[in-house]
């Protein structure tokens, strides 16, 4: 079997990562749409980008200045939907947490669904990997995903009113998650809290601002930690 080094590590990233330019490239497409749509010039849609790089908080940002919700309502919700990446960080610091500062700098801009997902996959399937090694694998991931992600967006912001309606660019969002999520369903508490989240968020989707979508993940975590913890307890008896 072939040794791993760094290079090698970065170069797997980088592949792992092609798949999903099949939803992100439409996903970011989608969000250089609605962008101007809203209203935002290209130096807003692109600044928006580069201070967030998180496409569900953008997206619900941009939901809820199409509702003319007020702007502390944007702010905070958007701040909101962006919590999991605390507990993406959470997961993630095993595995990275003693790289260099400025290392870590990079490595907290770039996480996303993606870069968790897949890093985290990996960093458990080869816990003989040496710091580096996780690090190049990590930032292997994101090479392909952010030039897409900000050329798409640019993309769909000057192209976007040619696009027809019959292309439903807005298909990558859902199937985007998906393929994150889906593999990732793996123990009680996985599968306890994705059912709570979405269940909840079908009964609360009357709520405005999308409020009903932060109770139904807020509730959906608590739920996915009793199981844990019932696990827990139920495997020392």
């Amino acid at each position: 079997m072939a040794t791993t080094t760094p290079k090698s590590a970065f170069w797997r990233g980088v592949f792992d990562a092609l798949p999903f330019l099949v939803v992100v490239a439409p996903f970011a497409f989608l969000f250089g749409v609605v962008s101007a749509e809203v209203g935002l010039d290209m130096v807003q849609i692109i600044g928006m980008s580069l201070a967030v790089f998180a496409g569900a908080s953008q997206f619900t940002a941009l939901q809820l200045m199409q509702e003319a919700a007020p702007l502390a309502m944007v702010v905070i919700t958007a701040m909101a939907v962006n919590l999991r990446l605390v507990m993406y960080s959470a997961a993630l610091t095993p595995h990275l947490g003693m790289a260099p500062r400025w290392q870590r700098v990079l490595i907290a801009y770039f996480l996303v669904d993606q870069t968790y997902a897949l890093g985290v996959s990996r960093f458990e399937e080869n816990p003989q990997w040496d710091l580096p090694m996780r690090t190049g694998y990590y930032f292997g991931v994101i090479v392909p995903l952010y030039p897409v992600w900000m050329i798409c967006t640019v993309l769909g912001a000057v192209l976007g009113a040619a696009i027809p309606e019959w292309l439903a660019l807005d298909f990558a969002v859902p199937i985007c998650f998906l393929a994150l999520v889906g593999p990732m369903l793996r123990t009680p508490a996985h599968i306890a809290a994705a059912l709570t989240s979405a269940t909840l968020a079908l009964v609360l989707a009357f709520i405005p601002f999308g409020l009903g979508l932060l109770i139904a993940a807020t509730l959906a975590m608590m739920v996915g930690a009793r199981v844990e913890v019932w696990q827990d307890r139920r495997a020392a008896a």
